[in-house]
């Protein structure tokens, strides 16, 4: 009688995983906890076939909620080559708190043959009564997580309140001792000096110029974690945060509130509100000046993506073109921000189109009296809201100087409002203060030319007039070869050269401009009674003028009557 096949050898790995780096430093941590019952679990399958791989897979201090863990990336590329039958784990929740996360794992393990086993939770990943309790647990453990994460939220917003600093950039002329600001008086007194410059200097550009001038740069810090912060030259950007930073008045903001802080103020009050009144007038400006260019949309508008659209135009034929263009194309990124035949992916769009279509939106807006009134108290109405106009009237301008932002997305614009400054307005709810409108570029359209003959009967010709200006330029090239020509045939010269030396000319343009001289006297004429139309001037006919009157008649077709 024959024994029972040896059951196949399952090769088995175990991950580990602890949220925090508390307590990892003790000799026997969670993570080995988690190890040794796991390796007891197999040692029990073992006339199962189960074997314990020797690499750990151990995440500490790394949480549930994503994927990008370095020992589970370890673990998911031997998976994917083939070298891990079995996974074991404490619970399910140490491999993912996230569903969706736990169905893209499932469906990698299946593609490889991997099977999934928790040492406290008793299912298998093979039937469909282990995964459904997998995801009954899994719901449980994501709901768990976010109602923790709610719980931190509601601790740093009541620690807020109280004044406490709960981390982030530490602000200039601070350091953190024992989860409190404290000033740093060199720092603190260069905080002081930008505040006072930057009302000498009236504008951010010149404080940034001025502090470049002077050597005055950012110092070295080092951050709460001991970590080095590099200083270097004042970016406009951080002067903005900086000025605007209600921590050195002694407060601490939260969700655009601001609270009594624990620790001490770096600027006086006075000296805070007289900067926010200049930074807040300069908005002011900026807003009017960027009403006044002949770009509505610029700085306000970005992409599906969030990339700012910057105003920009071509000159062709003496016209000139607008566009808004992505800075995603601009900077050479727009591979992966969507491609320019997708409504998503606009990344250069018509100017007047565009515009056209938020100015519409906005007077649909006006129709709408209480809205209206309660963003910019405008009294008068438009008639007929709908009714096109090539400009904006006052009302129509104050609406589009509250526009704060425009996103161009899938077949729609959506319009961010901002209530105005001057308090006229009253409370607007947030669902009012986005506009969503319709849009969809015009499609360009290529359309093929066909080339219709040139009727033979010249008196029956529609076409626009030689400009006088041309007209004129082309008499006097025709006299001027007429002349040459006589002086070539009586030998008052003896060549082009000889001309082109007494003309002060190049000998080309002489040469160039010879062929005139044997236009057909009646094409001649009728140059001069203005009866030759607009495009043959004396630089096309210099080119392609035939030395045959017959075939210059063909050629070149004449008015039926000279124009008024």
């Amino acid at each position: 009688m024959k024994g029972s096949p040896a059951p196949k050898l399952l090769r088995c790995a175990i991950y580990t995983r602890k949220s925090t780096e508390q307590g990892l430093e003790q000799a026997f941590n969670s993570l080995d906890n988690q190890r040794e019952a796991a390796e007891a679990y197999i040692k029990s399958q073992a006339h199962e076939g189960w074997r314990l791989l020797p690499e750990a897979y151990d995440d500490g201090g790394y949480s549930g909620g994503s994927l990008q863990r370095p020992a589970l990336q370890r673990l998911l590329v031997e998976v994917q080559a083939g070298r891990v039958d079995v996974i074991v784990v404490y619970k399910v929740d140490r491999l993912t708190r996230a569903l969706s996360d736990f169905a893209k794992l499932v469906e990698l393990f299946d593609q490889h043959g991997v099977s999934f086993v928790s040492v406290t939770q008793a299912f298998n990943t093979t039937t469909s009564m282990g995964r459904l309790t997998l995801n009954v647990l899994l719901s449980f453990a994501q709901f768990e997580r976010e109602v923790t994460a709610e719980r931190i939220r509601d601790k740093i917003a009541a620690s807020k309140q109280k004044g406490i600093w709960m981390g982030g950039v530490v602000p200039l002329g601070y350091r953190v001792e024992n989860r409190t600001l404290q000033i740093v008086p060199e720092h603190a007194a260069l905080v002081r000096l930008i505040f006072e410059r930057y009302l000498a200097c009236g504008s951010v550009v010149a404080l940034a110029s001025a502090l470049e001038r002077d050597g005055l740069h950012a110092p070295d810090r080092r951050s709460a974690t001991g970590g080095r912060v590099r200083g270097g030259v004042f970016a406009r950007g951080h002067l903005y945060k900086l000025l605007s930073a209600r921590v050195y008045l002694g407060e601490i903001t939260h969700r655009g509130r601001s609270y009594p802080g624990q620790h001490a103020a770096i600027v006086e009050r006075g000296l805070f509100e007289a900067v926010a009144a200049r930074l807040a007038e300069q908005t002011r400006v900026r807003r009017r000046q960027r009403m006044a260019s002949e770009a509505l949309l610029g700085g306000r508008l970005c992409d599906a993506h969030g990339n700012a659209m910057s105003p920009t135009y071509t000159q062709k034929g003496g016209v000139q073109y607008r566009y808004y263009v992505s800075q995603a194309l601009l900077q050479g990124r727009a591979k992966g921000h969507g491609r320019a035949n997708e409504p998503s992916g606009r990344l250069r769009v018509a100017a007047p189109e565009l515009e056209q279509a938020v100015v519409a939106a906005l007077r649909r807006m006006r129709g709408n009296r209480p809205l209206a009134e309660a963003f910019c108290g405008a009294s008068s109405m438009s008639p007929d809201p709908s009714e096109p106009r090539r400009h904006l009237d006052e009302s129509e301008k104050a609406l589009m100087a509250l526009v704060e932002r425009v996103v161009l997305a899938d077949g729609e614009i959506r319009i961010s409002l901002s209530r105005d400054d001057s308090g006229k307005g009253a409370e607007v709810p947030a669902t009012d203060r986005c506009l969503i409108a319709p849009w969809s570029p015009t499609p360009r359209t290529c359309h093929r030319a066909t080339r219709v003959p040139v009727a033979r009967d010249r008196k029956t010709l529609q076409r626009p007039p030689m400009p006088e200006d041309v007209r004129r330029k082309l008499l006097v090239s025709i006299a001027q070869a007429r002349a040459w020509t006589a002086a070539l045939s009586n030998g008052s010269a003896a060549d082009a050269s000889e001309i082109a030396q007494r003309q002060g000319c190049s000998e080309r343009s002489v040469r160039m401009l010879l062929p005139l001289a044997a236009l057909a006297p009646d094409l001649v004429q009728a140059a001069v009674e203005g009866r030759l139309p607009a495009g043959y001037g004396a630089a096309r006919l210099c080119r392609e003028l035939p030395l045959s009157w017959s075939e210059q008649r063909a050629l070149i077709p004449i008015l039926a009557e000279r124009p008024e």
